[in-house]
């Protein structure tokens, strides 16, 4: 059965496609990058979508400017982190070119504006109500805006699979910094939310689908060092009620080795296409392994 649950969400995928290659996130919706992503990597080494993938492909990279950086869609102007996502589907399809590596460059130069000279100066100092630690360097939605947790992780999935083979100290330096931004800002439940852990001395709560985004971008990492946090996201991954959360924890929990009960099987209802390919991906017979980095053993 758990081969059904998976075969309805890979043909919901196929049939959803756009006919400029790519997906939107409701089927006859426009395409963006975001769910075309999660699409592609969930169909990924299927042969019968080779040539689909090809179509998506070709599409995403009608997309890139000419600074490295993808635009979100085709509506829309500027580059933006679904550029770490451009990364990651180059890597997969084993394309390592010039384009790919001017992304890796425009990934290498966007930092959190956080992170500037006059907000670590007003940190030391406490001058900023909350214990943002803004000593590390991570990524945002957007340049100019401040880092984020759910940027921050899919930049480090993404620098991660190239950093045995490309400007290695310098991408490996980011990876230990966003990483080490993650660490700083995981809530005092032991999870993490989209940003700061604590605003006005007051703890904030974490969230499941953050909570599973953040460990993923922390696959590789000691697993003792996050026993807690692991214990936090199968909580989480039996509680919530968020469909995609459940889906977001389940590929983490199975990034980070943590054994999992099959799914029960339940009937394939919703029109949500991110919701899914994301789904697919954390099956125990889906792609989830395609978010690991090379020589990481899962």
């Amino acid at each position: 059965m758990g081969g059904v649950y998976l075969e309805s969400r890979l043909e919901f995928l196929r049939k959803s496609q756009n006919p400029d290659g790519g997906w939107g996130y409701f089927p006859a919706k426009g395409s963006w990058f975001e769910p075309t992503t999660y699409a592609m990597l969930a169909l990924q080494g299927r042969r019968e979508s080779e040539g689909d993938l090809d179509r998506a492909w070709r599409l995403l990279r009608s997309w890139q400017l000419a600074d490295g950086s993808f635009r979100p869609s085709g509506q829309v102007a500027d580059g933006t982190w679904v550029t770490a996502h451009a990364v990651t589907l180059a890597s997969v399809r084993g394309v390592d070119d010039a384009s790919v590596r001017r992304s890796v460059d425009w990934l290498l130069g966007d930092v959190g504006a956080e992170h500037d000279v006059l907000m670590r100066v007003a940190s030391f100092f406490h001058w900023i109500p909350t214990k943002l630690d803004v000593s590390h360097e991570g990524w945002p939605w957007r340049q100019g805006n401040a880092s984020w947790i759910e940027p921050t992780a899919h930049t480090l999935v993404a620098l991660k699979k190239v950093s045995s083979h490309y400007r290695t100290a310098e991408v490996e330096r980011r990876v230990r910094e966003g990483e080490k931004l993650v660490l700083s800002r995981r809530c005092s439940d032991g999870g993490w939310n989209c940003g700061n852990p604590n605003v006005f001395n007051y703890d904030l709560p974490s969230y499941p689908e953050t909570t599973g985004l953040a460990l993923l971008g922390l696959e590789g990492r000691n697993e003792e060092e996050l026993a807690g946090a692991l214990a936090v996201a199968r909580r989480f991954r039996a509680e919530t009620k968020s469909s995609l959360a459940k889906a977001w924890l389940q590929i983490a929990l199975r990034c980070h080795g943590q054994p999992l009960e099959t799914p029960a099987e339940i009937p394939w209802a919703s029109s949500d296409i991110m919701l899914g390919a994301v789904q697919a991906l954390g099956h125990p017979e889906g792609n989830y392994r395609l978010f690991g980095a090379p020589g990481v053993q899962l």
